[in-house]
Order: C-alpha cells, then sequence, then structure tokens
C-alpha cells in the first residue's frame, strides 16, 4: 500500500541538507512563475553560506504577495501591518543587536503607506537589510496601479493607462542616506545571493531593490523576456560603488543594471554611534 506523502516530514527529513534548513514546511502561496521563489532561494543560500543559524535571525515583512515570506522560512518572524515592516524590524534590531534583522516588503508596501519609514531608518543607519520585492504593481489585491507602476501602463485600477509617474526606489533610498544600496533581480538568484550576502554583513541600513516579474497581472512591461533583455550586471571598471555621484549616475540613467550601487564602510551604525556618544565626556 502506497504510504501518503507529508512534506512536513519530506523537508525534516533534509535539514541537514544546505540551504532547505531555511525553509519551513508550508507550501508557498505565490503564483506559479513568480519571481518571488527565487529571491527567496537566493536569500536562503545567502544566509547558508554566511553561517548564519536559524535562531540568529528575525525576517519582518508587511502586507501584499511579500508578506508572505516570514511564513517560508524557518527563523523568528513578523508578519506585521501593510507598510510597517521596516519600524518593526528597526525595534527588533535596537531590542536585540546580536540578531540578523530582515524587513522585507513589496513595492507598495514599502513605497506606498511605508514610504513613510524608509528616510528614518537610512538617517539612523539601523542595521538591518531591507528587501524591496518590486513587481511594480498591487499583486495581492488584483492588479492595481502601485508606486513602482509605469507611467501609461493599463491596470485595474487605471484601465486607460496609470497617469501617474513611477518612484526610483534606488535614488530614493540614496537621496535619504542609506549607507548600502544595491538592486538585484529574481531572474539571476546566483548573482542576488551575492548582492544579498553583502548586504547582510554591511554595517548599518542596506537597502536591496529587487525587481520582478508579476506573471498574473502584467502581460505587457515587466514580464520575464522584457526584463531578461534589460537587465545587465554593473560594470565595476566604471563604477565606483563608495561614489555618491556616480550611485546618483547610475540610479537615474541605469536603472536596470544589477550589483552594488553605494556603499558607505566608513559611518557608524546607530548601535556604534549610541556607543560612541556614550563615550563622549558629560
Amino acid at each position: 500500500m502506497t504510504q501518503p506523502f507529508h512534506l512536513d516530514e519530506q523537508i525534516a527529513s533534509v535539514k541537514d541538507k544546505g540551504f532547505l534548513s531555511f525553509r519551513t514546511g508550508e507550501l508557498p502561496t505565490w503564483c506559479p512563475g513568480c519571481g518571488y521563489f527565487g529571491i527567496t532561494d537566493a536569500i536562503y543560500k545567502a544566509c547558508l553560506e554566511l553561517g548564519l543559524k536559524n535562531e540568529e535571525i528575525c525576517a519582518v515583512s508587511g502586507i501584499g504577495c511579500a508578506g508572505r515570506f516570514p511564513v517560508f522560512m524557518n527563523v523568528y518572524g513578523f508578519h506585521t501591518l501593510h507598510g510597517r515592516s521596516v519600524p518593526v524590524a528597526s525595534g527588533v534590531k535596537l531590542a536585540r543587536e546580536d540578531l540578523t534583522v530582515f524587513a522585507v516588503a513589496g513595492d507598495g508596501d514599502a513605497l506606498g503607506i511605508g514610504g513613510g519609514h524608509l528616510p528614518h531608518v537610512a538617517r539612523r543607519n539601523i542595521d538591518i537589510t531591507l528587501f524591496l520585492f518590486d513587481n511594480s504593481i498591487y499583486g495581492l489585491t488584483k492588479g492595481q496601479s502601485s508606486a513602482t507602476t509605469l507611467y501609461g501602463q493599463k491596470t485595474s485600477s487605471h484601465p486607460s493607462g496609470n497617469p501617474d509617474t513611477p518612484v526610483n526606489p534606488v535614488k530614493l533610498a540614496l537621496a535619504y542616506g542609506a549607507s548600502f544600496v544595491a538592486r538585484g533581480f529574481a531572474g539571476d538568484p546566483e548573482g542576488l545571493k551575492h548582492i544579498v550576502k553583502a548586504a547582510i554583513v554591511h554595517k548599518g541600513f542596506s537597502f536591496v531593490h529587487i525587481t520582478s516579474p508579476c506573471v498574473t497581472f502584467d502581460k505587457s512591461n515587466f514580464t520575464w523576456n522584457n526584463l531578461k533583455e534589460n537587465h545587465s550586471p554593473i560594470d565595476t571598471g566604471l563604477h565606483d560603488p563608495g561614489n555618491m555621484e556616480s550611485a546618483m549616475r547610475m540610479a537615474e540613467h541605469e536603472r536596470f543594471k544589477i550589483g552594488i550601487i553605494f556603499k558607505d564602510e566608513k559611518r557608524l551604525s546607530y548601535h556604534d554611534n549610541l556607543r560612541q556618544m556614550a563615550l563622549k565626556p558629560k
């Protein structure tokens, strides 16, 4: 007699086999072909290669397709309110400096209702990593225009075309003073893994903008074929990630270049800054 298949048992049986130790037994609820599978795979593998332990990580999300991320990662996690992953993740890090803390948000979550939190975590330079899953549309609520939807794109909320100019996530992060800014692509999980590793080990606020298609609600603009054709690695011989002017040019004119765009290794993180202030004479 055939034995019934139990996913939890299968996952448990391979807990000692690499990045699967970071995967829970929950089945992802994303659409088949969604780029978020590749993003999650890259984050799993980055954590493994950095030697992080499950209990040393906390993943915090808001609402939206990306909001389910903590359910699929076998670490501490919070599934919080819409747009509030950044302040909750900041609170976790301030309370538990020893934890590696991820904030996970979609484009609507992070740049719409939650857009007011980005400048403050950047200026404080709190040592968390924000992964922005950007498919340029509200996927979970059935295809409305988001903050990054292209001008003129037809959506369920703008059937005649989006009348709004999209925001530039990387340019915003740079302008607000993020000490680490990078862009990755869901269709390049191996390259994204290296970007994620660099973001995690950076001491301070790391902003990782990750482009991905929405295979259900965008059939014409940010499709797999279009994104693959347009994305290419940053030419490290021509770009200096330590130079803000060069980073701003990259953000403005090279919106499909993937890699590390800006990195300030001299700036103190929030915790280090507090410790230094405590040493000053009263």
